[in-house]
């Protein structure tokens, strides 16, 4: 039996002139929690969509379950969708929301309220059986459209960015409880989103999409410690991004001047020769701040600078500096001691990064423009 509930094999779809999804493959195991991560007009709401077959692809195969879906109509596949909007029923009960699809396999009352209240029960809503939906918070109705989408057993639940219209801080409490619900069903959950933090904390594995196909697939900590493209680096977690050119090559470390005159040294990625167009990578963690050199570690290049802003928000405070010599901003993460709680604006600093830890790219490999913070 096949270890795989989704295969894609070379799916392209087109609307007119333009290739939405390109000649893409890919594979989800049983059981996983696998997530699409891209930005608005990437393609993969029509990925997720000819998954389901709302759409029919113009190229390639999709197979569920081990069972190839050419010609099967959303409503015969073992796939169930969670959509942003929920689309509960505010005239049934949250006990015959969850047992609508139930009916309409044509299952006996009883059977369907048996099995609906088991479910509310394995999402922590048993007593709200008899609720009307517009009584429940935000986050139950959320579980009550997972508890409609899961009682049916799918093979696949598809998730089209079902946090998008929740608050911050039920955004944050709901992806703990997306994820221990994956965990305690098993089912295969294929999830799309542009946030970044929900694809990294929710996912065993993780694809980034761009221009209608992936530009990296592997778990959140691959995409994070090792991107493989300029628009992986940009587009996941916050980074200090330095166009420039390759003055030295020193093993796998470069040496690279900006336009305007920075020097900066990194760990390349991909081949690199002295005289290339570059893109280094700096993420602002791995950066150390002070006030004296002799407060850096010893051995790495040391700049200077000037504190333009302070952002601060608890354990991920950071402070925006602008280099000393080209006015450049650059983005360094502030200790959880506290020891920078009295830095001030207009403040003169120093600051360093191990070059093993920044990464450098040749700019031909970069098929699009990527954002300079991430």
């Amino acid at each position: 039996m096949s270890t795989l509930d989704l295969v894609a094999t070379d799916l392209v779809k087109r609307f007119h002139d333009h290739v939405a999804v390109d000649a893409l493959s890919f594979a989800v195991a049983r059981g996983s929690f696998f997530s699409i991560l891209g930005p608005s007009g990437c393609g993969k709401t029509t990925l997720l969509r000819m998954i389901a077959g709302f759409i029919e692809p113009d190229g390639g195969d999709i197979t569920i379950g081990g069972r190839a879906m050419r010609g099967i109509a959303p409503n015969r596949r073992p796939v169930n969708m969670v959509f942003q909007q929920l689309a509960l029923f505010p005239m049934m009960t949250v006990g015959e929301n969850v047992a609508f699809g139930l009916a309409r396999r044509g299952l006996p009352k009883p059977e369907q309220r048996k099995r609906s209240l088991a479910m509310l029960e394995r999402v922590g809503l048993a007593d709200a059986a008899e609720k009307r939906v517009d009584q429940l918070s935000g986050g139950q109705r959320q579980r009550v459209a997972i508890a409609r989408s899961l009682v049916l057993e799918p093979t696949l639940l598809l998730l089209d960015e079902p946090l998008g219209a929740l608050d911050l801080k039920l955004r944050e409490h709901m992806k703990i409880e997306l994820k221990q619900l994956q965990a305690d069903f098993g089912t295969t959950f294929v999830y799309i989103t542009h946030d970044q933090s929900e694809a990294l904390v929710l996912s065993d594995h993780v694809a980034v999409m761009s221009r209608g196909g992936f530009e990296q697939q592997g778990t959140p900590q691959d995409l994070y410690y090792r991107p493989a493209t300029p628009f992986v680096a940009g587009f996941v977690g916050a980074n200090n991004r330095v166009p420039g050119r390759a003055t030295a090559v020193d093993a796998t470390i470069i040496s690279l001047d900006t336009a305007d005159g920075w020097s900066i040294r990194a760990q390349a990625q991909g081949a690199v020769r002295a005289g290339d167009a570059v893109e280094a990578f700096v993420r602002p963690e791995v950066m150390s701040l002070g006030r004296a050199a002799g407060e850096l570690p010893a051995g790495q290049p040391v700049h200077a600078g000037t504190v333009q802003s302070l952002l601060f928000d608890g354990a991920n405070s950071a402070v925006l500096l602008k280099e000393a010599r080209t006015a450049r901003e650059i983005r360094i993460a502030l200790p959880q001691t506290g020891r920078f709680s009295d830095l001030k604006v207009q403040e003169s600093v120093v600051f360093s990064f191990d070059p093993a830890r920044a990464i450098c790219f040749p700019v031909a490999s970069s098929p699009a423009a990527v954002p300079a913070d991430g």
